[in-house]
C-alpha cells in the first residue's frame, strides 16, 4: 500500500516571477503543503512529535522537474506520495493543472531523523513514524 495524499491550490498573483508563470522556489512550497498534509492525514504532527521525542526530520535533498509553468489562477493538485520510511524518509510529489490534468512538475525529498540538542544523526526512522507512514 503506497501512502499518498492530494492537495488542491490554485496561484496566486504573489506567486508569479515577472514572466507571469509561477517562480521556481514556489514549487517547494507547494510541495511542503502536500508534505504537511500527508503526514496530517497519517497522525503525525512534526512540531508536536519533536517537542516530545527531541527528534527532528530536516530535509536533505530536494529536486524539481519543470515541465509546463502554472499561470495565475491556475486551479492544481499536488500530490505527496511516501516512497521510503525506513532510513530515511523520501517523498515523490506531482503537481498537475485540474483544467487537463497535464503534468506541470515532478518533484523529490528526503528527511532524516536527528537526535537534539547534538543533531545527532539516527540511523533509521523512529517505528512510530514508519508505521503511520505505512512502513511497518
Amino acid at each position: 500500500m503506497t501512502t499518498s495524499c492530494d492537495v488542491n491550490l490554485s496561484v496566486p498573483f504573489h506567486d508569479l516571477d515577472p514572466l507571469h508563470v509561477v517562480w521556481h522556489g514556489n514549487y517547494y512550497k507547494y510541495f511542503d503543503i502536500a508534505r504537511f498534509a500527508l503526514f496530517k492525514k497519517c497522525g503525525i504532527d512534526l512540531y508536536e512529535y519533536s517537542q516530545r521525542e527531541k527528534i527532528l526530520f530536516p530535509i536533505t535533498r530536494s529536486a524539481a522537474k519543470h515541465i509546463i509553468p502554472l499561470r495565475h489562477q491556475d486551479e492544481f493538485v499536488c500530490r505527496a506520495t511516501v516512497t521510503e520510511a525506513r532510513y530515511k524518509i523520501a517523498l515523490a510529489f506531482e503537481i498537475r493543472r485540474t483544467s487537463d490534468d497535464r503534468l506541470c512538475t515532478r518533484g523529490s525529498s528526503e528527511q532524516v531523523a536527528v537526535m537534539m540538542p547534538d543533531m545527532e544523526l539516527q540511523f533509521e526512522i523512529p517505528e512510530t513514524i514508519q508505521r503511520a507512514l505505512g512502513f511497518k
